[in-house]
């Protein structure tokens, strides 16, 4: 990754001086797949389509029509991000290289390299990339319903550079023969369905991760046409292709899309690189003390140069304890900016916000200063499962200021399928529950009203 200090331009700002900063991120670009590598991969998936297809698993009979894709990305269940993604590469349709570039808007968010061009679209993983990564809180779906052809796993997933190893990845063939590749996924993270069986839009495929030839968490989604021709799925004028004369969206999202993918609160300043495939230092806090103060960051993504944006501190009784405009002078891709706070400006004990308005969105942030609200006897319980589900047996840690709680539980299988809803006392400590169900991966939610936590586990 890259990071690039710059300095915030506060138009005004009212009560306090905040000290204020900022800085890009940008993603290294590297080759996704060497030429061999593609060899080795399309002789998989001839070999599996025909096994497939003799096992009449796989139809000879195609749609006319391509499929429409959904957006293969999505937050998971209990992530606290606004948007956990942004893009950093395009295809690229300039077929001369190195050096010479084109995306399908006739820009050039691509690259290539001394042996080829970019053939797929990388989208990474904003903010804490690492982080979302070891916390299972970007996952990879199905952007069409299709037939599993080909899936690796068992590949180390935390790379930050061109190599030679394997990517795990699954591969998707739909209705009229086009094929999907969804590579760079964390090691042990792909869905319990093997080739040959179905999946439906939207379901889960695995969580985003920088196995293979990788700078860092991203997915790289490629797409291949059924005689196997290489398919951009945006439409725009300087996409040309006979493969690609319209969307392969269901809605194609707009060049430059806007986002506000967070606002946080931390105790101090975020440490975005701590070297390659370590956790970025995020130093998250939500509950302060008297006499201390604290980071409020916001993280953006594809926000156009000149737009103006707002970040405000709303006391208790909200009213404003602090109001800051602001211009984006530069485009990133993705990007930060932070204030530090001093202990003075929060002269209210109780449940503060700390908001970000841009373009008509605001996104919001909870936090608490001074003395105990509800909200910090809440953020107080603490739930975990211990992962992976082993012996058919599941461990949740509860840490509770009362002794015996209250709380449902929901088992969820990816696909969407509720398989267990019940009512569970956790008391203090370890609770042990059966987990009988096939080995895999799973969802598990564990809500008593006031608490809600959702976790991704793998049955093994």
């Amino acid at each position: 990754m890259n990071l690039k200090f710059v300095f915030l331009s506060v138009l005004a700002s009212s009560f306090i001086n905040a000290q204020h900063g900022g800085g890009e991120f940008s993603p290294k670009r590297t080759e996704c797949l060497s030429e061999s590598d593609r060899v080795q991969i399309n002789s998989m998936l001839t070999a599996n389509k025909a096994r497939l297809t003799q096992e009449k698993k796989l139809s000879t009979h195609k749609a006319l029509a391509h499929p429409l894709f959904i957006w293969p990305v999505q937050k998971s269940p209990g992530s606290p991000y606004n948007e956990v993604w942004s893009i950093s590469n395009h295809v690229d349709h300039n077929l001369n290289y190195p050096n010479q570039l084109q995306d399908w808007n006739c820009g050039t968010r691509t690259y290539d390299t001394s042996s080829g061009n970019h053939r797929g679209i990388d989208i990474f993983t904003w903010p804490f990339g690492w982080y979302q990564m070891d916390n299972n809180q970007a996952q990879v779906v199905a952007a069409a319903p299709g037939i599993i052809v080909g899936k690796s796993n068992g590949n180390y997933d935390r790379n930050c550079a061109f190599n030679s190893d394997n990517w795990n990845a699954i591969y998707v063939q739909h209705s009229d023969g086009s094929t999907a590749w969804y590579g760079h996924m964390k090691n042990n993270s792909l869905t319990a369905k093997g080739i040959g069986e179905s999946v439906s839009a939207g379901e889960y495929l695995g969580i985003i991760g920088s196995s293979g030839n990788s700078t860092g968490p991203h997915l790289h989604f490629e797409v291949y046409n059924s005689s196997n021709e290489l398919v951009d799925p945006y439409q725009g004028a300087c996409n040309t292709w006979p493969s690609s004369t319209d969307t392969w969206w269901q809605s194609q999202k707009p060049y430059l899309d806007p986002k506000i993918n967070g606002i946080f609160t931390h105790s101090s300043s975020v440490i975005f690189n701590n070297g390659c495939g370590v956790q970025e230092t995020t130093n998250f806090k939500n509950a302060f003390n008297m006499g201390e103060g604290l980071y409020v960051y916001i993280y953006l993504a594809d926000i156009p140069v000149g737009t103006p944006a707002n970040m405000k501190l709303t006391r208790p009784d909200n009213t404003i304890a602090y109001n800051s405009n602001f211009n984006i002078n530069t485009f990133y891709a993705a990007s930060y900016w932070y204030w530090s706070i001093p202990s003075s400006t929060f002269n209210q004990n109780g449940n503060w916000k700390a908001s970000v308005t841009i373009n008509g969105q605001t996104v919001t942030h909870n936090f608490t200063f001074g003395t105990l609200s509800t909200l910090d006897i809440i953020q107080k319980e603490a739930l975990e499962i211990s992962n992976p589900v082993m012996n058919q047996t599941m461990d949740i840690l509860y840490k509770s200021s009362k002794a015996e709680d209250d709380f449902v539980l929901e088992i969820i299988s990816m696909d969407g399928k509720l398989l267990k809803k019940s009512k569970v006392k956790l008391k203090e400590g370890v609770n042990t529950f059966p987990f009988t169900y096939e080995k895999g991966n799973y969802i598990v939610t564990i809500t008593n009203g006031q608490l809600k936590k959702s976790f991704k586990i793998i049955n093994q």
